[in-house]
C-alpha cells in the first residue's frame, strides 16, 4: 500500500513539476521585470496555485451567483474551521478535517432545509455560527495559532509541494464533475421544477454541488484563507454576470477574472510585501468595479442611455 502511494504521489509530483516546467518557459518570454520574481521556487508554486484555484473558484462561482448561494459559500468557508483545528490537534492533514467538517455542514444545510419548516438561508446561518463558533473556541485552546492563521487569511507565498499537489487534484476532480454534469447542473440552477420533471435527481445535483463547493474551499484555503475564500466564490461569477447572458461563456469570463485576479494579486502581494490573501481578493474586487462601471448594461451604458432619453424627450 505505500509503495502504492509512494508511486502516485511520484506521479502526481512529476505532473507538478511539468506544468511548473511550462509556465517558467511562458515566464521567460516576458520582460525581465515581470519574469524576475519567478525565478523562486515559491514564488512558481504560488503562481500555478493561484491560476488552478482562480479557475476553479471563477468556474463554481457562476452556479453560486446564478443559484443566490453566496451565504451558502460563506456558511461552508467558515465551517472548515472547527476541521482545521481538531486536524492541527491530532496532526493530521489540515484538508481532511476541513473537508469533513465542510461537507457536514453543507449536508446538514441541505437536510435541515429539505426536513423541517426553516428555510434556508436560516438553516445555513444556523450551521454556519455554530460551526464557526465552535472553530472559534478550539482555536483558543491551541497554544500556536501561526499556522492556523494561514488558514484563515492564507499564505499562497508559502505553498509547499504536497498542498500544490491537493489543489491540482481537487482543481481536476472539480472541472471534470462540472464537464461531465453540465446539463443537469445548468438545468438545476435555472429551473429546479423542470430539471425534476425530466427526471433529473435534484436531490443528488444539490448535495452534489455542495460537496464540490466544499471541496473547492478546501483547496483554496492556503491561497486566501478561510475569512476570504467566499470572495473568491462570489467576486468572479458576479463580475462575469454583468458582462454575458450566455453560461458558458459567464464561466470562461468567471475563470479569466479568478486567474487575472491571482496572478496581479501575487506581484502586488510580492513586490509590495503585504498580506497575498487580502490582496488577490482587492484585485478581483477592482475588476468587478471595472465591470460594474463599463459593462454593455453598466452605469456609463446607463447614464448614456438616459442622456439619450433625456434629449429626446426635450425634443419632443
Amino acid at each position: 500500500m505505500r509503495e502504492l502511494y509512494g508511486a502516485l504521489y511520484g506521479a502526481a509530483e512529476g505532473v507538478a513539476e511539468a506544468l511548473i516546467a511550462a509556465l517558467v518557459v511562458l515566464l521567460n518570454l516576458l520582460p525581465a521585470p515581470l519574469a524576475e520574481p519567478f525565478q523562486y521556487g515559491f514564488m512558481q508554486r504560488a503562481l500555478l496555485t493561484t491560476l488552478v484555484v482562480g479557475a476553479v473558484c471563477g468556474v463554481l462561482s457562476c452556479f453560486v451567483v446564478l443559484r443566490r448561494w453566496a451565504l451558502l459559500g460563506d456558511a461552508i468557508s467558515h465551517a472548515v474551521l472547527p476541521g482545521v483545528a481538531v486536524a492541527y490537534l491530532l496532526a493530521w492533514p489540515y484538508f481532511v478535517g476541513a473537508f469533513v467538517t465542510g461537507a457536514l455542514t453543507a449536508l446538514g444545510i441541505g437536510f435541515i432545509e429539505r426536513h423541517t419548516r426553516i428555510k434556508e438561508d436560516t438553516a445555513m446561518g444556523l450551521m454556519f455560527t455554530g460551526a464557526f463558533a465552535l472553530g472559534v473556541v478550539m482555536i483558543s485552546r491551541i497554544a500556536t495559532a501561526t499556522h492556523l492563521m494561514h488558514i484563515l487569511f492564507g499564505n499562497v507565498l508559502g505553498v509547499r509541494m504536497p498542498v500544490l499537489l491537493l489543489t491540482l487534484l481537487a482543481g481536476a476532480a472539480t472541472l471534470l464533475a462540472v464537464f461531465l454534469f453540465y446539463k443537469e447542473l445548468s438545468l438545476y440552477i435555472f429551473d429546479p421544477t423542470q430539471a425534476s420533471a425530466v427526471g433529473i435527481n435534484t436531490a443528488a445535483v444539490h448535495y452534489g454541488l455542495m460537496l464540490l463547493l466544499t471541496l473547492t474551499i478546501v483547496a483554496s484555503l492556503e491561497t486566501v484563507g478561510v475569512i476570504l475564500v467566499v470572495a473568491m466564490l462570489i467576486t468572479p461569477g458576479a463580475t462575469a454576470y454583468l458582462l454575458s447572458n450566455n453560461l458558458p461563456r459567464m464561466m470562461l469570463l468567471a475563470a479569466g477574472v479568478g486567474m487575472v485576479s491571482g496572478v496581479v494579486g501575487l506581484y502586488l502581494s510580492f513586490y509590495l510585501n503585504v498580506a497575498s490573501g487580502g490582496t488577490i481578493v482587492l484585485v478581483a474586487s477592482g475588476l468587478f468595479v471595472l465591470a460594474l462601471i463599463f459593462a454593455p448594461h453598466g452605469l456609463v451604458s446607463r447614464w448614456r442611455r438616459g442622456r439619450l432619453g433625456a434629449s429626446r424627450y426635450g425634443d419632443a
